[in-house]
């Protein structure tokens, strides 16, 4: 089963079970090194990049981004 797969059968779960399962993935990162942290987290950004790159995800300015957060906040 492929990453995307499991994303897609997480979506499905009730809210209690995904808060209780990212729990559990954050608390599992304890388990890791440093250097295999950084390595997820490059992972993560090229991925990010490639979504940007084939126009899968759009730019958002930050000052856009801040303003939506400090707007969900208040």
């Amino acid at each position: 089963m492929g990453i995307n797969e499991i994303e897609s059968e997480i979506r499905k779960l009730p809210l209690r079970e995904r808060a209780a399962l990212a729990k559990w993935i954050v608390e599992s990162l304890d388990e890791l090194s440093a250097s295999e942290i950084e390595a997820l987290w490059a992972e993560e950004a090229e991925r990010r990049l490639d979504e940007l790159e084939q126009g899968l995800t759009a730019e958002i300015p930050a000052n856009e981004v801040l303003s939506r957060a400090r707007a969900a906040i208040s």
